[in-house]
């Protein structure tokens, strides 16, 4: 089988020299530690949410059930982290949704452009039912999914100019995630899009190997993009959440009242991230700012007029097309 960037098999992780790194979860007479990863650093609102539900599993088992967390990208970017939760390598893994679509279609519902109307929307959504079917796609393929967090809304930024409308964005290079709908999105908003894991932005930048990116507030001013690309655009193109993800092997070794635990202790840790997130988005957007970020209003009708054509094409899926008029009705 040859790896792609759609798939990781178990012996790329091992020329990744990833696999090695990550020994079996840690099983005791006494309890089970399990190993979660993200590539965000240790203060950012997704980390301390998987924090507090080690803390919650520990007090309600009497430190039975446990969290040791690799945060800051210490075990790979997140295509790792999907891999290596898949395997077992890791037990928990919190990914934006874009690296999910090209796996798991369903997802891509979550991550198509100017689908959510507001924070509000994609929070009602992923709340219900439709997030509630959203999470269970993933058992297909050896995860779990335990719950959706705040990631949006995702703007643009670049190194080169205030961007107001499509026209503007013609002609540069922009970071987007490694998955087809952000590609495409991307280029049909008039870029040239450059598929990048999240913790090559930075350098890329710097290398003027791309001219910008997008993603949310929280991201931009954690990993210090913004002192160089100091163009911020508020499209609100993207309100795609990010996906908190368990080892199906992993949860299938506890009995079924830990089972039960841990799904609910996870789906609790949604507002725990949420509260963390809605302060942190305010403080990293006023921080940016403060340090001289140029931020645009733009033309969202405009922009969601050039994405029409994406939409269209991934809705031609009658079981997607089901999805987004329920995900409308919502709004």
């Amino acid at each position: 089988m040859t790896p792609t960037r759609r798939t990781l098999t178990l012996g790329g992780l091992a020329g990744l020299g990833l696999v090695s790194a990550c020994a079996p979860r840690a099983v005791t007479g006494s309890g089970t530690t399990f190993k979660a990863v993200d590539v965000h650093p240790v203060d950012f609102p997704t980390v301390t949410a998987v924090k507090w539900i080690g803390e919650e599993l520990g007090r309600l088992t009497d430190g039975r059930l446990a969290i040791n967390q690799y945060p800051s990208g210490q075990l790979g970017s997140e295509d790792d982290s999907i891999g290596l939760t898949r395997f077992g390598a890791v037990d928990i893994c919190r990914v934006a949704v874009a690296a999910l679509n090209n796996a798991f279609p369903e997802t891509r519902l979550l991550a198509l452009p100017y689908v959510f109307q507001s924070v509000a929307h994609v929070r009602a959504v992923v709340d219900g039912q439709i997030g509630t079917d959203l999470l269970n796609v993933f058992e297909s393929r050896g995860l779990v999914g335990l719950a959706y967090y705040d990631a949006a809304p995702r703007c643009f930024y670049n190194v080169r100019h205030p961007v107001t409308e499509p026209g503007h964005l013609r002609g540069l290079k922009m970071r987007a995630p490694q998955s087809d709908i952000f590609l495409d999105s991307v280029r049909a908003m008039g870029a040239n899009p450059t598929p990048l894991s999240f913790g090559a932005v930075f350098s890329s930048l710097q290398t003027h190997l791309i001219d910008g990116a997008e993603n949310n507030w929280p991201s931009y001013q954690s990993s210090r993009q913004y002192e160089i690309a100091r163009y911020w655009s508020q499209t609100e193109h993207s309100f795609s959440p990010d996906a908190l993800l368990m080892s199906r092997a992993a949860l299938d070794a506890l009995s079924p009242a830990d089972r039960d635990l841990v799904r609910d202790v996870a789906r609790r840790s949604v507002a725990v991230q949420r509260a963390a997130w809605d302060l942190r988005e305010t403080e990293a957007r006023e921080a940016v700012i403060a340090a001289g970020v140029q931020v645009s209003q733009v033309d969202k009708a405009a922009f969601a007029a050039t994405v029409r054509p994406v939409l269209d094409k991934y809705l031609s899926d009658a079981r997607l097309r089901a999805i987004y008029e329920k995900i409308a009705a919502v709004a």
